[in-house]
């Protein structure tokens, strides 16, 4: 539930010493979480001409995860009545979850929300709020998103530490032992930090992240307006293991892509110089929409608690050969495909609407 308002008023907001500095980090996405945050599905141009089953769709997506661990939903007031009607019918466990008056411009929460950080010897959760534009100012406004960290801070108390620098966390991907993954067409795109070289790029994410390794791969995949989001590409799975979608038809506009950061891959080393364990994912076949291939990609699944929400695409070899793959990565995780056809007409699927909250 949300704090009261006393303690909300008292969340101090903090931009030196960094994060690292005093003791954050980053966790991993498979290190236990207290919640999974969403926000809820309004803005029709996102899904032009498809916007009908997303609520539907969010509603199953909150039911699937509140077996596991609560949800907070960022929804303006006026959404609320009839999203809490539809995650009541999807079969959620409503003890678990949670609104919270946040008005959003837009549904993808990985962006706009905040990225979580914890200091081990205390066990404070803290929160990271970064600069966001709508992916180089491609979809404004945006400017009710940009005040999603804030408000989580004051609905949960939580210390604030503000970078102004553009960052995305569905860019980056981290093993919560210092290595973070990202590529080099997102991050040192122009359309996000133009006075910004790579250097102190880097600098920021350990500053603020706890990292102190940043490991570049090159394009994302066909389709992807974020400029090449790590999280449709390669995952850690393990501190030492990474999984990375591979496209096996030479005449597919991704295969020399995945190609290529399959190389970079294979020739990273993780800090002690041994070489990465690297495990292949298949790519669904290729989907379109009104004639636009789709970023639709198995990579972009979401670890929960207790299990792995995998995006499926209606195809059933496939879905099964990459739920097999990722079974293999999260031994002890349930493996729960989850229709994203739908979805990912939006350009997202399942890890690019969520964000974890550690525990």
């Amino acid at each position: 539930m949300p704090s009261s308002p006393s303690r909300a008023r008292r969340a101090p907001v903090s931009a030196d010493p960094t994060p690292a500095s005093l003791g954050f980090r980053m966790p991993a996405e498979w290190e236990p979480q207290a919640a999974i945050w969403l926000s809820w599905p309004h803005k029709r141009a996102s899904w032009p001409g498809h916007f009908r089953p997303i609520p539907y769709k969010f509603a199953e997506i909150v039911a699937t995860i509140s077996r596991f661990q609560d949800v907070r939903i960022n929804a303006a007031l006026p959404l609320q009545r009839r999203a809490r009607a539809l995650v009541a019918k999807a079969g959620a466990d409503l003890k678990r979850v949670t609104f919270y008056n946040h008005p959003t411009n837009d549904a993808w929460c990985r962006d706009h929300g905040p990225i979580f950080v914890k200091h081990d010897r205390t066990g404070e959760v803290a929160l990271t709020d970064w600069k966001y534009n709508a992916w180089g100012d491609k979809y404004p406004p945006y400017q009710h998103d940009n005040q999603i960290p804030p408000r989580i801070a004051r609905a949960l108390g939580l210390r604030r530490f503000v970078k102004e620098m553009v960052l995305e966390g569905g860019s980056i991907d981290v093993n919560g032992r210092g290595l973070l993954l990202t590529t080099e067409a997102c991050l040192l795109h122009p359309n996000r930090n133009p006075d910004l070289n790579r250097s102190q790029i880097e600098q920021a994410l350990r500053d603020m992240l706890g990292v102190h390794t940043i490991l570049w791969l090159g394009d994302g995949i066909v389709g992807d307006d974020t400029d090449g989001h790590i999280d449709d590409l390669s995952r850690f799975f393990q501190e030492d293991g990474i999984v990375t979608v591979v496209e096996t038809n030479r005449r597919d506009k991704n295969y020399r892509i995945l190609q290529e950061n399959l190389e970079r891959l294979r020739s990273l080393r993780t800090p002690q110089g041994r070489k990465f364990k690297l495990v292949e994912l298949p790519m669904p076949k290729p989907s379109f929409c009104d004639g636009q291939q789709l970023p639709a990609s198995y990579a972009n699944f979401l670890i929960i608690n207790g299990a792995v929400l995998m995006p499926a695409f209606r195809q059933p070899k496939k879905d099964a050969e990459a739920a097999e793959v990722l079974a293999g990565c999260f031994p002890g995780r349930q493996i729960i495909p989850v229709d994203c056809l739908e979805l990912v007409w939006g350009l997202g699927t399942l890890h690019c609407i969520s964000q974890q909250q550690p525990a």
